[in-house]
């Protein structure tokens, strides 16, 4: 795992309005100054889901190349896109995600309950997601929403071959209505499941956020924090903005004795190779 920690920001997500949450990023100038503060605050990566003029979530490739290059541009940051989008958005305009050209994506392993939805990624999907990236040199992180999504990354990894960079890295999203569930023992048992060698993240989404990102710590695993996973600080207590979670989470990796990572410690960890960015 290294000494350092991966701390990834999710800022936006599909899912909140921004008029629940006025501290929500949803343009590119909020995003470009969110990711500067959180890059301060000591995240490496950028998850990044994208809004339209109105504020809904969007795939659009022609907003999704202006925000790689705007971050590359303002910050250090790997620069992940979400190849989930909404669960309304259907396969191609996922697998159009990957045109342009982010440092690293998100790979979800498998269909899962969403709430009152379903977030569909069936194998055949799965597999042309996986290829593409690697046809186009982008690292993948592997999403596992249930413990079942270890197998399917384990079957993908036997029968295609090593991601793009030969690291495997993943992000155990916990917490989720319909998926695994967000405790120590599930958390455990997921990490056991993965291939070996493997490097993992740990989301808790809500109220779990901060368990599970204790627990991930204990358990030697990066982190990911940010408004698309929660969207309070503590109880009655809103986030006042996505660098309040990046910091906590900082501090207490700090107190783990495992500091956060710079992003081209990130880029290392993931074989990422070198992009635009100030670096």
């Amino acid at each position: 795992m290294g000494v350092g920690t991966l701390i990834t920001v999710a800022p936006t997500g599909a899912e909140t309005a921004k008029a629940d949450a006025p501290a929500l990023p949803v343009t590119l100038a909020e995003l470009v100054t969110t990711a500067r503060a959180c890059q301060d605050a000591g995240a490496a990566m950028i998850h990044v889901h994208i809004r339209d003029e109105s504020a809904a979530p969007t795939l659009d490739l022609g907003r999704l190349r202006e925000t790689v290059a705007a971050l590359r541009s303002e910050t250090d940051l790997v620069v992940q896109l979400s190849t989930g989008g909404s669960t309304s958005d259907g396969y191609e305009a996922r697998l159009a995600v990957l045109e342009a050209a982010p440092d690293s994506c998100s790979l979800t392993c498998g269909t899962v309950n969403f709430g009152s939805d379903v977030f569909m990624n069936p194998w055949p999907f799965i597999v042309d997601l996986y290829r593409a990236t690697q046809e186009r040199g982008i690292v993948p992180e592997f999403e596992l929403f249930d413990i079942g999504h270890a197998a399917t990354l384990n079957r993908l990894l036997d029968k295609e071959g090593a991601p793009y960079g030969g690291r495997i890295h993943c992000d155990l999203v916990m917490g989720v209505p319909g998926a695994m569930p967000a405790d120590t023992r599930t958390l455990v048992a997921a990490v056991a499941a993965l291939p070996p060698g493997a490097t993992w993240s740990a989301t808790g989404v809500g109220r779990w956020t901060l368990p599970i990102l204790l627990a991930g710590l204990s358990a030697g695993g990066h982190l990911r924090v940010g408004m698309e996973d929660t969207l309070t600080f503590a109880a009655g207590q809103p986030v006042r903005d996505n660098a309040e979670l990046v910091e906590r989470a900082a501090t207490l990796a700090t107190l783990a004795q495992r500091p956060p990572m710079s992003p081209a410690q990130a880029r290392n960890l993931l074989n990422i190779r070198s992009e635009g960015g100030q670096s």
